[in-house]
């Protein structure tokens, strides 16, 4: 093959991973940069495309690259372009392909990240096999990719299966959500939502958690770990919290569309049981008797970040 290698950037609202990526599926080298540090969307491809020849050049440089592929939040399969993403700094419509196409010189395609994520897995992951499953990315926000009949499921406009934005509390005092809309299952769920529950038990209650040790401002959900690991009793309990509205969220998925599995990837995935523990029994309690005891939750089995640049490197070589 006279072009051995693409792209595939996996772009989250925290960090954005490059990784190149042979016919076989193996990474074979990775770099990133931090996606908030960038207001001006052309200061960012700038800034990848600087770090990305670090990792290209090595290996022949890009005339060596077929394409790109990048899943990026809100990113549109039909047109390329970020739309409205609510948790990255560039506002309005972006024109993603266009811009890292020009800079780098090689095809790009664009597609949602989560549903990056989902054709990862099902290609060389957990999924490998599946033909009907739902990917749940659970890092800054909450991302899903839904797969039907072997098929990502895109809709109508290319933005099917925002599961992350589903409500989940109807309440006056519900949680608004970084897209703007109140009581969103990502502002529970996600790894933003479980440092928000630990600063509002802290903020609102005096009972003993080390989490109070910590400067309530810059908690994360790897704290809230590291405090569930050590007995922490309240740490414990904003797991069981987030785990089962997460749960009773992944009964409502499977009544939609009776997935074989719910496969989980992204930072808050590495709270282990914690979080799987309350998932799987409120998903249990909440599932129609059809669906009790044969629906899997997993955790993806591949690296970190693999999944969805892998995923988003498939796009490549289509």
């Amino acid at each position: 093959m006279d072009k051995p290698y693409v792209l595939g950037l996996d772009m989250g609202g925290t960090n954005s991973v490059l990784g190149i990526v042979d016919a076989r599926g193996h990474v074979l080298a990775r770099t990133s940069i931090k996606t908030q540090e960038y207001a001006d969307i052309n200061d960012y491809v700038d800034a990848l495309y600087t770090e990305a020849m670090r990792i290209i050049e090595p290996v022949g440089g890009i005339e060596m690259f077929r394409g790109m592929g990048a899943g990026a939040p809100n990113g549109n399969y039909y047109t390329g372009n970020i739309e409205l993403a609510p948790n990255l700094p560039w506002k309005g419509i972006v024109p993603l392909a266009r811009l890292l196409s020009d800079k780098f010189g090689i095809p790009c395609h664009v597609t949602n990240d989560a549903n990056a994520a989902a054709m990862g897995e099902m290609v060389y992951g957990v999924a490998k096999g599946m033909k009907n499953f739902i990917m749940i990315t659970l890092g800054t926000g909450v991302g899903s990719g839904i797969v039907i009949d072997g098929k990502v499921v895109y809709g109508h406009d290319g933005f099917a299966g925002e599961l992350g934005h589903v409500t989940v509390d109807r309440s006056e005092n519900a949680r608004t959500c970084g897209c703007g809309g109140k009581g969103h299952l990502e502002a529970y769920a996600s790894a933003t939502g479980v440092a928000r529950s630990a600063k509002e038990i802290i903020s609102s209650t005096s009972e003993p958690t080390l989490l109070r040790q910590l400067d309530i401002d810059h908690i994360t959900s790897k704290d809230v770990y590291d405090a569930a690991e050590a007995g922490d009793e309240v740490a414990k309990r904003i797991f069981d919290y987030t785990g089962t509205i997460l749960g009773h969220s992944f009964a409502d998925f499977v009544a939609f569309s009776a997935p074989e599995a719910i496969i989980l990837f992204g930072g808050l995935t590495k709270s282990g049981h914690w979080i799987m523990d309350p998932i799987v029994r409120a998903m249990e309690e909440s599932l129609l008797p059809i669906w009790k005891g044969k629906i899997k939750v997993l955790f993806s089995d591949l690296k970190e970040s693999d999944a969805a640049v892998l995923g988003a490197s498939a796009l490549a070589w289509e």
